[in-house]
């Protein structure tokens, strides 16, 4: 992160939410007012590593109310297939501390011009889906919300959710529950509409079935509105080693079979901005002038992989012996 875009916030409180959940109320650390951000944002949040060194840098979306400027508040799973990033909020990081942030981005904003908006929430994917909540109760703007969790103890927010205005366009769905409360995908997406986008966020597999089903129903693909938290980038037989040319200076940098674009260019001494080493943030897009990528991510929506004119090269790789980048 550069230090135009980082902020220095302090833990103000950190709090169990749900088995395996915690929150982080993150206030600045010189006590003025926070940046604004829009419902959907996420921050880059940088997190000890435990071992003294330069420490880890991981996306988290803000799920307080968008209006205020006092706080962000984030929410983190304990996840045991963790990289460090949820291992380091939940083991690591106490009250008081200080850590970096970036200002908010945001690759999930609300469509201005729905009329109606569905909002389906996975696991812990429902942070950025309860600051939409907020925000579209706050502008008294039609919408339900559909909660997915695998019981009520790993429900995070649930008392937030009881005690709010909006609390009648909530529906839970508990895996563990009877089968008459379990989220119907087929039911709840059977009639697109026009002018109802649907968003969602968690994990993979709530997210391919959310979005296959909207597709197999013939939702437009510009009323889906997604942002994955992590993903798999799946190995192939198929993958091989190709080349890398640099538009600027004609340089060619080999990627082998076993190596990321961004380890080879990195290798050979040319760095490009990364955070999330998944294909899911978007943080090192980059342009490609010629050639055709090979796209394993999960940030670039089907129409943008098709025009095949960026790609991620933190995962992505390439269908054609040789990729110009314009880098």
């Amino acid at each position: 992160m550069s230090s135009a875009t980082t902020l220095s916030v302090r833990v103000a409180r950190k709090a169990v939410e749900a088995q395996d959940i915690v929150t982080l109320e993150l206030v600045a650390a010189d006590g003025s007012a926070l940046p604004a951000f829009g419902a959907g944002a996420h921050v880059d949040v940088q997190l000890p590593d435990g071992k003294g060194g330069p420490g880890i840098t991981r996306q988290y979306s803000l799920c307080n109310d968008p209006t205020e400027t006092h706080r962000y508040l984030i929410g983190v799973l304990r996840d045991p297939a963790s990289r460090g990033g949820s291992q380091a909020v939940h083991e690591l990081v106490k009250e008081g501390d200080v850590l970096q942030i970036s200002t908010p981005k945001n690759h999930f904003p609300l469509a201005h011009d729905a009329k109606k908006s569905l909002l389906l929430g996975g696991g812990i994917g429902i942070t950025p889906i309860l600051c939409m909540a907020e925000r579209l109760a706050n502008t008294g703007a039609d919408f339900e919300l559909h909660y997915a969790t695998r019981s009520p103890e790993r429900t995070a927010f649930r008392e937030r959710i009881a005690g709010s205005g909006f609390a009648k366009q909530v529906q839970f769905h508990f895996d563990d529950g009877d089968a008459a409360q379990k989220l119907d995908l087929a039911k709840l997406l059977a009639q697109p509409q026009a002018g109802t986008h649907l968003y969602v966020c968690g994990p993979k597999g709530f997210m391919d079935a959310v979005l296959n089903t909207a597709r197999e129903k013939g939702w437009p693909e510009e009323q889906l509105h997604y942002e994955f938290f992590g993903a798999t980038v799946e190995k192939s037989d198929s993958d091989a080693s190709f080349e890398i040319k640099l538009a600027s200076s004609g340089r060619i940098v080999m990627v082998p079979k076993d190596k990321t674009v961004t380890q080879a260019l990195a290798e050979a001494g040319v760095e490009i901005l990364m955070s999330c080493e998944q294909g899911v943030c978007g943080t090192c897009l980059t342009r490609v002038l010629e050639g055709v990528p090979d796209h394993k991510d999960s940030y670039l929506t089907p129409e943008e992989q098709a025009a095949n004119d960026q790609f991620l090269p933190c995962c992505s790789r390439s269908k054609t012996p040789q990729l110009v980048l314009d880098l």
